[in-house]
This record gives C-alpha cells, structure tokens and sequence, in this order.
C-alpha cells in the first residue's frame, strides 16, 4: 500500500495521476496548506522542506520526499513510463519541469492569480516567461507526441497538471495548438481523470 500525504496542487496531482496510471492501491492522507500543517514535527519527518507531495511505501517501509524522485521511484518499482532505451530524454524533461516549468507557472500564480495588482513587474515577468514556456513546449511538441518524444511518460505526467491550470494562467492555450493536442489528449485517459479529482471528486481537467 501506497500513503500519499498531499495537496489538491499541481504538484500533488502528479502523483495521484501516477498511482492511477500504473494501477496500485494507494490511500490519501491530505495535508491542509492553509492550516501550515506541511509545518508540524510529524511530517517533517518524511517531507525536510515541508512540501507536498510525500510517499510511504509501507510494503518496502520506504518514504520518498520530491515529486520527481517519487515518479522516478514509482516508475522503477512499476516498470512503467521510464523506458530505459529513452530515460536521458525523459529525465531532461522531467528535470525541465521541476526547474523551470513547475517553478515559473508557480511564480505566475503567486503574482497574476493569487496577488494581483501588489507588483506590476513581478506579473509582468512571471507572465512573460509563462507564455515562453508555452511557446517551448509548444514547439517540442511539433516535432514530437509526447515531451520525451512518441511515447507518453512521467515527464509528461508531471507536466500536465501545470498546464491544466491555463485558466488561471490566462495566455490563451487555445493558441498553442501542438500544446492543445498534447494536453487534450492526456486529459482524456482515465487514469487521469481518476488521478485529477483524488481529492475533490468532482474536478475534472479544464478544457481548453
């Protein structure tokens, strides 16, 4: 059995998707944000920095902290979505998101949804450098199916629900199409939309 202490986030999402898309029963142990509990001695524990998502594999008594190593970590014990023939390409765009993407849209969120009109430079940065992140990912999936590239994998799964809060983001995804076609597609599989509303039931990914 798999915990997943977590947050209804992006970063949360990636997880649950996983869990979803290589079939383990897992349980859910919610971590309130807004009361600091991600603070307590307790999960501090198994999370040093205090950030959602965690894992504790109880069968293999082994906690992983970092949502990137917790994909890389389900993604070995399953066999799945790591191909080693391609695992350079695919840890180059794992390591994009958690650097760049996760980081940036994060700061965008900060500035242009949740504090808007306390910085005008602060949204205008964070919102110039998200539409060059959509221009990028954009022009990687013109010449490719999926980021790492004609397979479907944890880069891709740890993108996603970054991108699935383009509403918030208001750069017009409609725009980007070969972002569109990635992000429609993906948003169909079941498992993710089982993983997307792991924590509210009746949230589905945003269309586009």
């Amino acid at each position: 059995m798999i915990e997943l202490f977590s947050a209804n986030t992006p970063n949360g999402k990636k997880i649950s998707i996983m869990l979803e898309e290589i079939g383990y029963d897992y349980k859910v142990t919610k971590i309130d944000l807004d009361k600091g509990e991600q603070f307590e001695k307790d999960f501090k524990k198994i999370s040093p920095f205090s950030k959602i998502p965690v894992i504790i594999d109880h069968k293999n008594n082994q906690n992983v902290f970092e949502s990137g190593a917790i994909l890389i970590y389900l993604a070995e014990k399953s066999g799945k979505f790591y191909d080693n023939k391609n695992r350079l390409e695919i840890n180059q765009w794992l390591m994009a998101q958690m650097g760049n993407v996760g980081p940036m849209l994060g700061q965008h969120h900060q500035f242009h949804h949740y504090n808007p009109g306390k910085s005008k430079f602060g949204e205008d940065r964070y919102f110039k450098i998200s539409r060059r992140i959509y221009q990028e990912l954009d022009e990687r999936l013109e010449i490719k199916k999926f980021l790492s590239g004609n397979t479907y994998t944890i880069s891709d799964i740890a993108t996603f629900p970054w991108i699935a809060r383009h509403e918030w983001h208001d750069i017009g995804l409609a725009k980007f199409k070969n972002l569109t076609r990635w992000y429609n597609e993906i948003s169909r599989r079941d498992a993710v939309i089982k993983g997307f509303s792991f924590i509210d039931k009746n949230e589905l990914p945003p269309k586009v």
